[in-house]
């Protein structure tokens, strides 16, 4: 098996960012009237936002889902500084170039967003190529994003592999027809990715990267 792209979602995958999305959420939803518990949130984390609005507060109408959604976004943007990068993304995203590998962001964050996580990992060297939530009409786990990246890489579903945290990270490129790896780093069980169709899993950026030949040959890990 020849791999020529990885395409890699971005938060809680390469950046620490999830809690702080559900922070924002949880912010968000209070402000609104319609708190919801944390870890209800924290599992709708990955997810087109329409969706996961509707799995969390029900059906609502255009003005109070757009409200959430403009909240959400302040109480995200205000928190900015505390992103980080995973430990060694950016040497995972190196490593791969370096190997003449195409590495594709398969993100459907909006673009403000992207670009303070691209300023934190800082390893625009690295990246081929990028997408954003003007990508596509609804996120995973619809496979729209991921067949955006696959395009951008110039690459078919079969050459390429998907790192993502999230059961829709999962679904979404199982219905791309692209072989898919998870990491624990977004908070998700290894079982439930597996169930969603990873076929390996990784504590982490670092980890995938100190087993990267056994990745790119196609050997199962979890």
């Amino acid at each position: 098996m020849t791999i020529s792209a990885v395409l890699f979602d971005v938060d809680g995958t390469l950046v620490d960012s999830n809690f702080l999305h559900v922070d924002a959420w949880s912010r968000a939803f209070a402000e609104l009237g319609a708190p919801v518990d944390s870890w209800r949130i924290h599992r709708s984390i990955g997810q087109d936002s329409a969706r996961l609005l509707e799995s969390l507060v029900g059906d609502r109408d255009e003005e109070w889902t757009s409200r959430a959604k403009d909240l959400h976004s302040r109480y995200y943007l205000e928190q900015a500084g505390r992103l980080r990068a995973f430990d060694r993304a950016a040497d995972l995203l190196a490593e791969l170039s370096s190997r003449g590998i195409r590495v594709v962001l398969a993100t459907s964050a909006p673009e403000d967003e992207l670009k303070l996580l691209m300023d934190v990992l800082d390893a625009g060297d690295s990246i081929h190529a990028t997408t954003n939530a003007d990508d596509v009409a609804t996120a995973k786990p619809e496979p729209g994003i991921i067949e955006v990246a696959l395009e951008r890489a110039g690459a078919q579903p079969s050459d390429a592999l998907f790192i993502g945290d999230s059961v829709w990270d999962m679904m979404a490129a199982a219905r791309a027809h692209v072989r898919a790896a998870g990491v624990l780093s977004g908070g998700v069980g290894p079982s439930e990715l597996l169930e969603a169709g990873a076929v390996s899993v990784f504590d982490d950026p670092a980890d995938l990267l100190a087993r990267i030949d056994g990745v790119l040959s196609g050997r199962r890990s979890a």
